[in-house]
């Protein structure tokens, strides 16, 4: 049976810096994209990072790009966000997720269709 499990968040003060990461079971994690969405309440989920299956390629949302680092462990099965210089703004429930591709991830984050499989969250709040 798949397990995706996130870790790491917490409370940070802006400027601050956390790591999350997503530990997985049970599927070919080499065989998928992997990314990290986020969502706040009243919002709609948003894609914020993405990296393909042999991390030959990464992507970010633009408002993350220099600050957020997606990297992955194929013989771990894990994946990570180092994320710096965080802002209040970042503030949201953060999920992991596989899909076949980048491009599928963030498609299926932003019309709520359902990934491959994804965890059930880590919180990352953010003072100003």
């Amino acid at each position: 049976q798949a397990q995706v499990v996130e870790s790491g968040g917490g409370l940070v003060q802006a400027g601050g810096s956390l790591r999350l990461t997503c530990t997985t079971s049970g599927f070919r994690f080499d065989d998928y994209a992997m990314g990290w969405f986020r969502q706040s309440p009243g919002k709609e989920r948003e894609g914020v990072s993405c990296i393909r299956y042999d991390s030959a390629n990464t992507y970010y949302k633009e408002s993350v790009k220099g600050r957020f680092t997606i990297s992955r462990d194929n013989a771990k099965n894990t994946l990570y966000l180092q994320m710096d210089r965080l802002r209040p703004e970042d503030t949201a429930m953060y999920y992991c997720g596989a899909a076949t591709s980048c491009n599928d991830f963030f498609g299926l984050v932003k019309d709520g269709g359902y990934l491959n499989y994804r965890g059930q969250g880590t919180q990352v709040t953010v003072s100003s």
